[in-house]
């Protein structure tokens, strides 16, 4: 299989939500998300799709920023690959394009968060490298 990996035009930014449902449980509304996601492209936030033929099947959220800690850095954020193409390498194939793409963006580091409850997740981060810097911490207004 051949697998295109770039960055999806802004315009064409509502084509992510019924993957990024999935990887929520449906917890907002698809008429929020394409509100947030509007948004969203407004920032410095980019996002990183996969495509196999016309099909969608991967999102990452790209958010770019500079900490005193890390330098220019990336957050990948809401990191989804469809079901059916898991466990096949793709994920890191994913990362790898990712890692490129920031590094030619001036990238020195790349940090993310995970949800608690991922447990595939972290060992999948663990396997690129990644370590636990601190904990994230969520309030609501």
């Amino acid at each position: 299989m051949t697998f295109v990996f770039k960055i999806l035009e802004k315009k064409n930014i509502d084509l992510v939500v019924p993957l990024v449902q999935k990887l929520n449980g449906n917890q907002v509304s698809d008429a929020v998300l394409k509100q947030r996601f509007s948004e969203m492209i407004t920032q410095n936030y980019e996002c990183a799709v996969i495509y196999d033929g016309d099909r969608l099947i991967g999102v990452c959220g790209l958010w770019f920023c500079t900490r005193h800690y890390s330098g220019k850095s990336v957050e990948p954020d809401h990191v989804f690959i469809d079901d059916n193409y898991r466990g096949k390498g793709l994920g890191k194939q994913f990362f790898k394009w990712i890692y490129n793409y920031s590094q030619s963006k001036g990238c020195e580091a790349v940090e993310l968060n995970t949800y608690v409850s991922n447990a595939p997740s972290h060992k999948f981060y663990f396997n690129e490298d990644f370590k636990i810097l601190g904990y994230h911490f969520l309030k609501k207004l």
